[in-house]
């Protein structure tokens, strides 16, 4: 059988309390791994700590930071580092949104997309990516979205950050590959999460976009999880700067 075993392997994943991130990770721990979850807030991860400390003979403990504060994001860098002495998964999955009409988009919330989306990634990958590249090898998945695609409506700093990060995410493949070092991303399709509310109370969209869908519904936060085990293991050794869709077909109509 394929080698989807993650045993011996060191995650930090990003945006870990709850929904897509909060999957990520609990799917990475049932695979095997060690996992750091990540929030925004103190504590903000006990729900997802708990949740993969029921498992048999897994641990996870749990670090917080300001994404849009860069030095948070450094701190985090350092303190996931330190924890088990390396990291051999990073998950770049925190995030934020803000919706407006473009005529009317807040600057600063322009900017504090950009920084917690983009930035905030390039500083994890830049710096866990030195300890990979010593180390000789490491996964860096990052979460990418449909709107890596296309333009959506009303979130034009949004659709920016996740165009960015597909961008981000295949010129680090590029450089980074030589040290057996593989990044990824993973494009999320409509999943069922607070950032999706909006569009899911929204009867007539909600509909258009099942419409599309060849699989005839919304995406759940597990349909995520094969996914992340894929890119985070041995199997996924010659995948790199890919975008993998997750999204029930969305992109193939």
């Amino acid at each position: 059988m394929p080698n989807f075993s993650l045993i011996g392997k060191r995650a930090l994943v990003t945006g870990a309390s709850r929904g897509i991130g909060q999957s990520l990770a609990i799917a990475l721990a049932e695979s095997g791994a060690q996992v750091i979850c990540a929030s925004s807030s103190e504590n903000g991860c006990s729900q997802t700590v708990a949740l993969i400390n029921e498992l048999k003979q897994q641990k996870a403990v749990q670090l917080f930071a300001d994404l849009s504060d860069m030095q948070a994001v450094q701190k985090l860098a350092d303190d996931a580092l330190g924890l088990f002495g390396g990291i051999d998964v990073l998950v770049n999955n925190g995030g934020t949104i803000f919706r407006s009409p473009a005529v009317d988009f807040p600057m600063s919330e322009w900017q504090k997309v950009l920084t917690v989306n983009v930035d905030s990634a390039f500083l994890l990958s830049q710096q866990i990516g030195k300890a990979m590249i010593k180390q000789g090898s490491g996964k860096i998945i990052n979460t990418a979205s449909m709107l890596s695609y296309s333009g959506g409506i009303t979130v034009p700093a949004y659709t920016a950050s996740k165009h960015a990060i597909a961008g981000l995410t295949k010129a680090l493949a590029n450089e980074w590959g030589q040290f057996n070092v593989q990044v990824n991303g993973i494009a999320p399709g409509y999943i069922r999460t607070d950032n999706t509310q909006a569009l899911q109370d929204d009867q007539q969209r909600s509909k258009d976009i099942c419409n599309r869908i060849p699989a005839g519904r919304w995406g759940e936060t597990e349909d995520l999880k094969g996914a992340v085990v894929f890119l985070a293991s041995e199997v996924s050794n010659y995948v790199n700067g890919h975008i993998l869709a997750v999204d029930g077909g969305f992109l193939a109509r």
